[in-house]
């Protein structure tokens, strides 16, 4: 299993409907479309969806070294609405490859370029390697 199979096992992205499109090496790519179960209150998208699509895609990017990674830390400011219909894109960058705490940016744009949101997280390097084994209830 690759790490596109692996986090295609994230239950809840899935439900949210993110999907990874890429991964390298401290980068990774990922996208969803705003439907009308993402809409807030206000109208617009909710935090939680687009923080949900930002950590997907920083896991992604921290684990693509094949060192079990998990977030410790995040903050993610939101900059612009995002409206039902948006296509939505984001994009992580490993900005510090520490052996045991790295960090990265995500920068999720909408189909027209316009930042939506910038997610920054920091991570805990554990001493395993990222086991690709389905997990048993799976």
């Amino acid at each position: 299993m690759d790490l596109q199979e692996y986090f295609a096992h994230d239950h809840f992205a899935n439900h949210v409907g993110a999907r990874l499109l890429e991964i390298s090496e401290g980068m990774a790519k990922a996208e969803m479309t705003v439907e009308q179960h993402h809409l807030n209150a206000y109208g617009v998208c909710q935090g939680g969806v687009l923080f949900t699509l930002c950590d997907l895609t920083f896991a992604a990017a921290v684990n693509s070294h094949g060192i079990s990674t998990l977030t410790t830390g995040a903050n993610i400011t939101y900059v612009n609405p995002s409206h039902l219909g948006d296509h939505l894109f984001a994009e992580a960058h490993e900005v510090v490859n520490h052996r045991r705490m790295p960090f990265a940016e995500v920068r999720i744009t909408n189909q027209d370029g316009l930042i939506i949101a910038i997610f920054t997280a920091s991570g805990y390097r554990k001493n395993t390697t990222l086991s690709m084994e389905p997990k048993p209830h799976e």
